[in-house]
């Protein structure tokens, strides 16, 4: 916690005075012009990644990246994807997943999650992805499978759905290579 107490000091003392226009700004408007879905994994930092401002980003943050088919049943991420889409405005959705995922090892590694149920059950979004990876212990396969199943899950939520067929939101799908900082975009047409 120390470490964290003198963050926030430090925040306060050299960041936030050169940024205070921008805060001040924000502390009335919020219009982020990108949806960013990643992973819970504290080595993605969405904002440094991009090298965005506070206010740049909408950030859903989930293990393994993960985008439950759309429910009538309410949850946290369906609410936030529709209030990003709908009430925000937001340009750009991506979901970006990354090397080494825990959560993809786990799967393509066929991990003993007996003693983490809740873990298992969540994983159990990425089911598609695991049937469409076709080596088994291939993380990396699974990472990209994973990427671009979230997207088709994206897809089934009735905002995104809505947006895709006005034209004003378009999806992105990348992979992060955390040790040389490379973003793989497996949504451009170089990417094929």
């Amino acid at each position: 916690m120390q470490d964290l107490a003198e963050g926030v000091a430090r925040f306060q003392r050299d960041v936030f005075p050169a940024k205070a226009e921008l805060f001040a700004r924000l502390a009335t408007r919020h219009t982020p012009h990108t949806l960013f879905i990643s992973c819970s994994d504290a080595r993605v930092v969405p904002e440094l990644i991009t090298g965005t401002e506070p206010g740049d980003l909408f950030v859903i943050r989930t293990a393994g990246n993960l985008v439950p088919a759309y429910s009538p049943e309410s949850d946290g991420i369906a609410a936030s994807i529709e209030y990003a889409v709908a009430a925000l405005g937001v340009d750009d959705i991506v979901v970006c997943g990354h090397s080494a995922c825990g959560a993809m090892t786990a799967l393509a590694e066929r991990h003993d999650l007996s003693g983490a149920p809740a873990v298992a059950s969540w994983l159990r979004h990425a089911d598609a992805s695991v049937a469409r990876t076709s080596a088994d212990g291939d993380v990396s396969a699974l990472v990209r499978q994973n990427v671009l199943a979230q997207l088709a899950n994206l897809v089934t939520h009735p905002s995104v759905a809505n947006a895709l067929a006005q034209r004003m939101v378009a999806l992105h799908g990348w992979v992060f290579d955390i040790p040389t900082g490379r973003v793989q975009d497996l949504t451009s047409p170089r990417a094929a």
